[in-house]
């Protein structure tokens, strides 16, 4: 079940979710109704040796269905690596078990992100999902993430803004994306990475450009 996206990329990749889901429905269908139609066909042709037609039928008809899914999966392949002029980078370490985040555009804004313990948890947050520090970004702007590890191999990741990036150490990789509305989006650390690998959330919390400046204003001042 894929959780309703909040950001173009993720709107294509349901896009391309639905259209091979769609593909792969007619296939079941055409090939369960063959099946069944042989199973109950009590005709046979005895002189049939071999079926040129059928032959050429039955191998051009998956090659037009690869080429179908192929081309909006590359299309996808190259919108995911695609990073154009970035309004905002954010360089983002996974250790165990936590994530520390810098503002590289801007001076002294550098945080540690640790999950809340459950005896600090408010009403309205999430158990294991919330954090004592969110990543904060303005909506409707490309934001530039770049990634890496300071020991094991860690994965950064946001299901409703369609991101998954391997955090490795000695490694930076980048990723782009932005966000639609305003909002909180949850993800955590999709690699296996030791005995606490699923107690290192993350939150990136969306907000309007207006507010994101005065933030930035608040945290250079510290």
């Amino acid at each position: 079940m894929l959780q309703d996206s909040a950001s173009p990329l993720m709107e294509q990749l349901a896009y391309f979710h639905d259209h091979a889901l769609m593909i792969l429905v007619i296939i079941t269908v055409l090939v369960g109704q063959l099946m069944t139609t042989l199973f109950f066909n009590k005709f046979t042709h005895r002189y049939l040796l071999e079926g040129q037609l059928i032959e050429i039928i039955w191998t051009i008809l998956p090659t037009l269905t690869l080429i179908f899914i192929a081309i909006p999966s590359l299309r996808l392949i190259y919108i995911l690596d695609e990073v154009n002029n970035p309004m905002i980078t954010i360089k983002t370490i996974g250790h165990q078990w936590y994530w520390s985040y810098e503002y590289s555009d801007f001076k002294n804004i550098e945080f540690d992100s640790y999950m809340l313990p459950t005896m600090e948890l408010n009403k309205f947050n999430f158990r294991l999902l919330d954090v004592d520090n969110r990543i904060i970004i303005p909506f409707e702007s490309q934001i530039r993430m770049l990634v890496t590890a300071a020991d094991v191999i860690h994965s950064w990741t946001i299901p409703s803004l369609g991101v998954k990036i391997d955090a490795t150490p000695g490694r930076l990789n980048q990723i782009s994306f932005s966000t639609n509305r305003s909002g909180l989006f949850y993800g955590q650390c999709s690699e296996i990475c030791g005995a606490n690998h699923s107690f290192m959330p993350i939150v990136i919390e969306s907000i309007s450009p207006k507010y994101f400046i005065k933030w930035i204003s608040k945290m250079t001042e510290i």
